[in-house]
């Protein structure tokens, strides 16, 4: 996608280093890190610098690369071994994490060059399959349509193109007015600050909408569907997604919105029966204590906006049940949460 009409993918590796854009200092500075080795990529995603499922999962692959490129010639096993365990336990919820560290682990036993040519795959995989979601999603959306998305799933979220914004970008550039009701996605407000910056730079109307304004959008006949990404799916159809897509999807059921899932079949955990067998992470309560900007001197700075002598919960993700959800838009076509393992079919 383009910034300053420059082509950029979200993540990228060069020789040994990895190219990212730090989604921290996003709306408000736009800058790309380099990390030089995996434990720099780990701590990048574990800070959320790089996040979004098939981001995250790009990430890992190309740490798992740098760690066979850092192994020594002596104990190169071990030292594997343990990166392997360094990077899976950055973010524990993603299934695109866990699939990219076993498949980069797995071609790094040949050389550290068939590492890289592997992650190297993965990330244009996620790249190709987010376009195809869009390109399907976008048949089912209407000119004039008025779309409501929770966190951020566009292409920040993964190698390009994103999942649940992909179907409104194409849908924008096939010349249909679509509107985007944008939930800010509190405590680190992913929407307020990328969706709707990615939406900008798109040219796409949108609006920034508070995460407790939804069920009176949708009593108010003000949205005609909703889109959000998915970061693991059970093998009944149970989604994970950020920590209050639930609400979302209860109020969108009540209103008789439908209400959409959009992931490439790499986030499909199979082996995990229902979502009470998902890994929630939980993060640190400093992420609603307090919240960053730019003061009037131009520089980013974390304040406290809650009160000074309360502590506070942060779940980063919530459970979906299957029964909330319409459909699930892959790249492969778009299927009933319970239909799903026909995409698998050819895997058999």
């Amino acid at each position: 996608m383009k910034v300053n009409g420059i082509d950029y993918r979200t993540i990228w590796i060069e020789g040994s280093t990895v190219f990212m854009i730090d989604q921290n200092l996003l709306p408000f500075k736009f800058k790309i890190f380099e990390s030089e080795d995996y434990l720099q990529t780990c701590k990048s995603i574990k800070s959320m610098m790089v996040r979004g499922a098939g981001a995250i999962g790009a990430a890992a692959g190309f740490a798992m690369a740098q760690a066979f490129i850092q192994a020594p010639k002596i104990g190169t096993e071990e030292f594997v071994l343990k990166a392997r365990r360094n990077i899976e336990e950055t973010r524990p919820t993603a299934r695109n994490l866990f699939y990219a560290v076993e498949r980069v682990f797995d071609a790094g036993k040949i050389s550290s060059e068939n590492a890289v040519t592997v992650a190297q795959k993965i990330a244009d995989e996620d790249a190709s399959a987010s376009q195809a979601i869009g390109e399907i999603g976008n048949e089912i959306i209407k000119a004039g349509f008025r779309i409501e998305t929770h966190c951020n799933a566009g292409w920040l979220a993964f190698v390009d193109f994103g999942t649940a914004l992909s179907p409104i970008y194409m849908a924008h550039k096939s010349g249909k007015d679509v509107f985007v009701w944008v939930d800010e996605t509190r405590p680190r407000s992913q929407g307020a600050r990328l969706t709707a910056w990615e939406l900008y730079n798109e040219g796409i109307l949108h609006k920034i909408v508070p995460d407790n304004a939804g069920a009176w959008l949708m009593s108010q006949n003000q949205v005609d569907m909703m889109i959000v990404g998915a970061d693991r799916i059970a093998s009944n159809g149970d989604t994970a997604n950020k920590i209050g897509t639930f609400e979302k999807a209860i109020i969108a059921k009540t209103f008789g919105v439908p209400f959409y899932i959009a992931a490439p079949t790499s986030t499909f955990d199979l082996k995990c029966k229902s979502g009470n067998e998902i890994l929630i992470e939980e993060r640190s309560d400093d992420e609603v204590l307090f919240q960053t900007g730019p003061d009037s001197d131009g520089v980013i700075r974390k304040i406290r906006v809650a009160s000074e002598g309360s502590s506070a919960i942060n779940p980063a993700f919530d459970i979906t049940p299957a029964s909330y959800i319409t459909g699930i838009i892959t790249e492969k076509g778009i299927v009933k949460p319970d239909e799903k393992e026909i995409l698998f079919l050819h895997e058999k």
